[in-house]
């Protein structure tokens, strides 16, 4: 009786196939990362429209933190993106847009020529354009010079744009809720000589 060996490991496969697998398996896996980051975790936006300016102007590129309100609350003077949702004709419309949080669920907020009033102060706004700040024209300098006092509702924030003339806003629209809320813009990454975080 001759002893005979027996096989205890499947042949390699062929080096070429291997590597195309194993090349096709990286790059499943990038892509799938890649996408669940940009879904969950963090996502770059285009700027359009002169309505943040001289904060972020047309052609700029910001990356938004989807979590950072999951661990933090919201808080006045932060840039944010968000879900501006409208129907017309029984279509519904969705538009991303990037404003300033101005005030949160609670607080008072008027105008007053021009100036900006929480809770019966005035508000600190070193973001605005200071060429914009003399023009003495008050449409001009900020579109709607005064508006009477509102309290924003639970669960709902008052949003500006920092080109207040030139800006549509919760002025028109009124509070936004916070549940439309995509993210908080943290970073400005394009052009490369605008790169700075908000």
């Amino acid at each position: 009786m001759t002893d005979q060996t027996i096989p205890t490991e499947t042949p390699e496969a062929h080096p070429v196939t291997k590597v195309l697998r194993d090349w096709f398996l990286v790059v499943v896996l990038a892509l799938g990362a890649a996408l669940l980051v940009r879904v969950y975790v963090l996502q770059q936006f285009y700027i359009s429209g002169p309505s943040m300016e001289t904060t972020l102007f047309g052609n700029n590129r910001v990356l938004v933190n989807k979590l950072s309100y999951r661990f933090s609350s919201i808080s006045r003077g932060d840039v944010v993106v968000f879900d501006r949702v409208t129907t017309s004709d029984g279509t519904v419309s969705h538009d991303d847009l990037i404003k300033r949080v101005i005030a949160l669920p609670g607080d008072t907020i008027e105008i007053k020529n021009c100036i900006v009033i929480i809770n019966s102060k005035p508000t600190i706004e070193p973001y605005l354009d200071k060429d914009v700040l003399d023009l003495v024209d008050p449409v001009n300098r900020c579109r709607v010079a005064n508006m009477p006092v509102q309290t924003v509702p639970d669960k709902k924030i008052f949003v500006m744009g920092d080109n207040r003339s030139e800006s549509f806003d919760s002025r028109s629209f009124g509070p936004i809720s916070e549940s439309l809320i995509v993210g908080r813009a943290f970073a400005i990454v394009w052009p490369f000589n605008r790169i700075s975080t908000l």
